[in-house]
C-alpha cells in the first residue's frame, strides 16, 4: 500500500462522510434524525428524564411499537441513555446523552420554526390545490 500524506487521509476521510453519497453514514444519520418521531421525541426530553409513559403521553398519537422502535435507535446512536430504576414495579427513565443535547439546538429550531410557518404553509398548499 503506497505511502499517503496527511492531508491525503483527511480528505479520504472527508469523502467517507458526504451526506450527498448513497453509501455514507452520515446519509443514514440524517434519515434517522429527520424522522418526526426523532424529532418529537429528542424535543419532548430536552426538559430532563422521563419515563416511557410520560413520553407516550407527551407524543399524542405515536404508538407503543414506534415509540419502543425510536428510542431503541436513539440510544443505539448514542443520543438517548435508558436507565432501569429498580423499585416496584421497575421503573425505565429515558434521557438525552451529551451528544443528544448537542442536537437540541436544531431540532428545537425545526420544531419551533414548523410551529410558527404553519398558517403559510397552508396558506400555500390551499394555493396549489386550487385547480387551474
Amino acid at each position: 500500500m503506497p505511502t499517503r500524506t496527511a492531508a491525503q487521509r483527511r480528505a479520504e476521510a472527508s469523502i467517507s462522510y458526504d451526506a450527498y453519497l448513497a453509501e455514507c453514514p452520515a446519509r443514514q444519520l440524517l434519515d434517522r434524525i429527520a424522522d418526526k418521531w426523532v424529532s418529537l421525541a429528542v424535543n419532548a426530553l430536552a426538559d430532563g428524564p422521563q419515563r416511557y409513559s410520560d413520553l407516550q403521553r407527551r407524543l399524542a398519537s405515536v404508538s407503543q411499537k414506534m415509540l419502543t422502535q425510536t428510542l431503541r435507535h436513539l440510544e443505539r446512536d448514542g443520543l438517548v441513555s435508558r436507565t432501569v430504576i429498580p423499585a416496584v414495579p421497575v421503573r425505565v427513565e429515558y434521557d438525552l446523552t451529551e451528544l443528544g443535547r448537542s442536537l437540541l439546538p436544531v431540532m428545537c429550531a425545526i420544531k419551533a420554526w414548523a410551529e410558527e410557518h404553519m398558517d403559510e404553509v397552508h396558506a400555500a398548499r390551499a394555493a396549489y390545490d386550487v385547480p387551474s
